[in-house]
């Protein structure tokens, strides 16, 4: 596997040198909302630790980022009004990763609603900025 390289666009917003619509700011991991979304509200929770994927990940961050996870999906999907929620991670080119920093996709689907492709075109940031609004209302909320 290749080694962890510095200038990947995930380690670039986590030093401040891309902005990026933040959904939460720990000192563990940060989550975003997904500026190619496949469907609204899709966001990315991405651990502050240095690591290409899953595969090079040591157990503390690994730890750390299923419960993140779980609670922003559970927001996401309430602030939403999703049908359902998809949760994705890819670990290498074959596999579909194409931001070689550990990150994971949580996909708001909607009953009857086809997903865009995620390579798609950008997101119109004000629209990203309210669904933000409300999924971090939702991820605040005492549970």
């Amino acid at each position: 596997m290749a080694a962890y390289q510095d200038d990947n666009i995930f380690a670039r917003i986590l030093r401040g040198e891309i902005p990026s619509i933040k959904l939460f700011d720990l000192p563990e991991a940060i989550a975003i909302m997904d500026v190619m979304p496949q469907s609204p509200g899709h966001c990315l929770v991405i651990p502050k630790a240095a690591s290409r994927n899953l595969l090079d990940a040591d157990g503390e961050t690994l730890a750390t980022l299923l419960p993140l996870t779980s609670r922003l999906a559970r927001a996401v999907k309430q602030a939403m009004h999703a049908d359902g929620i998809v949760v994705k991670q890819y670990n290498e080119e074959p596999a579909g990763q194409t931001v070689f920093h550990l990150h994971i996709h949580i996909v708001p689907i909607y009953a009857g609603k086809d997903l865009t492709s995620h390579a798609g075109k950008m997101a119109d940031f004000g629209e990203l900025s309210a669904q933000a609004d409300l999924i971090r209302t939702a991820f605040e909320a005492p549970s």
